[in-house]
């Protein structure tokens, strides 16, 4: 059977159709831009202090721990409370942050662990509420729009990714840190006020007076139970954990293009690129139903394309791979983001949220420091071409074992998915015994 593959551009349907989800959208947007002024300004305020790569390192630190600690115990808080109610009071925090950055920055403060601090502040706020975030599009959009949603999400991401910096750079060059903080502050103010239009959102069983339920066991039995759930995070892992890229461009920079540190921002904007360009075709996939498929796909050509620019040197061809890998990346995540959220009952979708959240940040991370010491042992390239190479065969070994993601089909969007054990009369209905 032929699978013929019809080019669409950026699907709109969500913003058209749900007034509570653009309110989420622009809120979301605006949050994205401010929060990647504020990594640059943090970035630059630093090296002013410390003059120091390990200043600077620990910035990783401060962002880091609290997003895996934080998040873990964000994904209970929203399986437990309104999720409104807990995204509208870490958002309000995140804003105490960037307050707290301008004022530290007008203050002329020159304790950088106060600066740390605050930056843990708001990362702390943020990784509370960044499970209980991630199911808002399942709860505001029909079934068969969560996938173009969640593009529409990604597409605001990488081009805050491409904008918010240069803004930065701009602005502080012209106005201070303090005018960058400030921009932050009434970023997160903007995100906050999205977030008190949006509808009450209990998880389903919740007190209908409080919002408050008592979460049922087995937050993670259902990912390990659900081969559709495992499957796809464990696609997700292969691709961060082998192959991610970041930490050896400096490298290659240095290697193939005598360190020109223009051609190593052409790194990181070559993947926004791709990701850019494949969110605003990214009508393309949301509308297939096939979404295992698709991500198992993505996340393979993502790790081919990563040791394809291992391979080659001339520079054009090498911006090309890396803009083939962005763009297999945003398509990975968008399609892996909409079956977790269609996959999970809403009983359990602030802890498996939770996983998810944490996996996406943890993976790169310990991706890139993998890469990095295999690239000191040998060299660069051997380190990405082998790491591309092992995600793509581990990738093909996660399909090869788990035909129930292979097969995925999007249900309709009237379906709900049910908790382990529970039969759902629309799974069922229509069955011959």
């Amino acid at each position: 059977m032929r699978w013929r593959v019809r080019v669409r551009l950026l699907d709109t349907r969500p913003l058209r159709s749900s007034q509570s989800f653009r309110d989420l959208w622009i809120g979301t947007s605006v949050s994205q831009i401010g929060g990647q002024m504020a990594n640059v300004a943090v970035l630059a305020q630093v090296w002013d202090l410390t003059g120091s790569p390990v200043g600077t390192g620990a910035i990783g630190l401060a962002t880091g721990l609290p997003m895996v600690l934080f998040g873990l115990l964000g994904g209970t808080l929203a399986d437990t409370f309104d999720r409104r109610a807990v995204v509208r009071a870490t958002t309000a925090g995140q804003l105490l942050a960037a307050a707290g950055l301008c004022a530290q920055a007008l203050a002329d403060n020159r304790n950088v662990l106060l600066l740390l601090t605050l930056v843990a502040m708001g990362t702390s706020c943020g990784a509370l509420g960044a499970p209980a975030r991630r199911t808002f599009p399942v709860r505001l959009l029909p079934g068969d729009q969560v996938a173009a949603g969640l593009a529409l999400t990604n597409v605001s991401f990488q081009a805050a990714m491409l904008a918010g910096p240069a803004m930065a750079g701009l602005i502080i060059a012209h106005w201070g840190f303090p005018a960058a903080y400030a921009t932050q502050a009434v970023a997160m103010f903007v995100s906050t006020l999205a977030v008190t239009r949006l509808p009450a959102m209990r998880p389903e069983g919740a007190d209908a007076a409080g919002g408050r339920r008592r979460p049922e066991r087995g937050g993670w039995r259902i990912v390990l139970r659900r081969p559709t759930l495992w499957g796809s995070m464990a696609t997700d892992l292969s691709a961060t954990l082998l192959a991610m890229p970041v930490a050896l461009f400096p490298l290659v920079n240095e290697v193939r293009f005598g360190g020109d540190p223009q051609t190593l921002g052409l790194f990181l904007s070559a993947v926004a690129v791709g990701g850019i360009t494949a969110g605003l075709l990214s009508g393309t996939v949301t509308r297939r139903r096939r979404g295992g498929l698709v991500q198992l796909s993505a996340a393979g050509v993502w790790g081919l394309a990563l040791a394809g620019f291992g391979l080659v040197g001339p520079l054009w061809p090498a911006l090309g791979c890396l803009a083939v890998a962005g763009a297999a990346d945003t398509v990975s995540v968008v399609t892996r983001g909409a079956l977790v959220q269609r996959e999970t009952p809403d009983a359990y979708r602030g802890r498996v949220s939770s996983v998810e959240h944490v996996i996406g940040v943890a993976g790169p991370e310990i991706g890139n420091f993998r890469g990095g010491l295999l690239a000191s042992a040998t060299s660069a390239s051997f380190s990405l071409v082998f790491g591309g190479l092992s995600a793509a065969l581990a990738i093909a070994a996660v399909a090869a074992a788990n035909a129930p993601l292979r097969a995925y089909r999007t249900p309709p969007a009237a379906a709900k998915p049910t908790a382990p054990g529970v039969t759902d009369p629309a799974a069922t209905a229509g069955q011959v015994s």
